[in-house]
């Protein structure tokens, strides 16, 4: 299924607020509540609902995803970063054998791979995939950020917004200029591939 959202945007914060800085995403989808950002763009916490979220996604509203996660990238605690996801690539392809060699999907414990992984082995598709990821430092069982992760929370909101509107803008765009929709993605210079 390809997605024919209709230029609509979902941010989607995950992680576990029990578990320290785990909670990056969450913390910032709470942020968000309180930014202006075009009528296309839903946010949400999804929180520790992976799978809720790849089910979600099947049903095509949305054209653009932007995960907002803690993520291992071997950087210093606090380090931010802005990931595209290139979910036509075909190493995000399973073949039969490597459905039956994985585990069983874990409601409550879905990372981005694989909650975008769960989306492609239900035959759905999203246009695009950003995630803003943020290297945790402690990932303890507690409640809290440590400092390096609280200290770039104000950045990362200020990441997504702009992510968001611009996503927003390029959709709007693509829909009014039919053709355009392919020149304009390439518009967004992201710091790292997944």
């Amino acid at each position: 299924m390809r997605s024919d959202g209709g230029g609509r945007v979902l941010v989607a914060g995950i992680g576990n607020i029990f578990l320290g800085d785990d909670a990056f995403g969450v913390e910032v989808v709470r942020r968000l509540r309180d930014a202006v950002l075009p009528p296309e763009v839903e946010v949400s916490d999804y929180g520790i609902r992976g799978m809720h979220l790849a089910y979600d996604l099947l049903d095509g509203r949305h054209d653009v995803l932007v995960m907002v996660d803690a993520l291992p990238l071997d950087e210093p605690p606090g380090t931010l970063a802005v990931l595209q996801v290139d979910l036509d690539d075909p190493g995000w392809r399973l073949r039969p054998a490597d459905v039956l060699d994985s585990p069983a999907a874990d409601a409550h414990g879905m990372d981005p791979e694989s909650v975008l992984r769960l989306l492609r082995s239900l035959g759905g598709s999203i246009e695009r995939v950003l995630v803003v990821g943020c290297q945790p430092a402690d990932l303890a069982e507690r409640m809290g950020l440590s400092a390096p992760v609280a200290g770039v929370v104000d950045e990362a909101v200020r990441t997504v917004v702009e992510i968001a509107q611009e996503e927003a803008a390029r959709l709007t765009a693509a829909m009014e200029l039919p053709g355009s929709c392919q020149q304009a993605a390439a518009g967004r210079e992201v710091t790292a591939d997944a």
